[in-house]
């Protein structure tokens, strides 16, 4: 399922914030119009929160999950609550939606 532009009518990957041809920002997915982090069904290690946090903001996600261990480490398990609470609060991506293009 392709997106199109709603000014210049360019196809555009199915993750596409802004239109690659003219610039227009385009509306979000039905899905993530209310929240823009989700936590995927693929690709996920334990609960899909650092692919989440990697998807939305572009990050790769091995540096995520390092980042995330060492915090867990320095922290004294602080992190490990703020995980758990993430893992509450993220919701999970629904069935039926592809990934984004990389």
């Amino acid at each position: 399922m392709a997106n199109y532009c709603h000014q210049c009518g360019t196809a555009l990957p199915v993750g596409a914030r802004f239109c690659s041809n003219c610039g227009a920002v385009l509306a979000p997915q039905p899905f993530l119009s209310f929240w823009p982090l989700v936590r995927p069904r693929i690709g996920r290690k334990i609960a899909g929160v650092c692919i989440a946090l990697s998807r939305s903001y572009g990050w790769d996600v091995a540096v995520v999950r390092i980042v995330a261990v060492l915090a867990l480490i320095f922290t004294s398990g602080l992190f490990g609550v703020a995980y758990v609470a993430a893992w509450i609060g993220i919701p999970e991506e629904p069935f039926g939606i592809l990934p984004p293009a990389a």
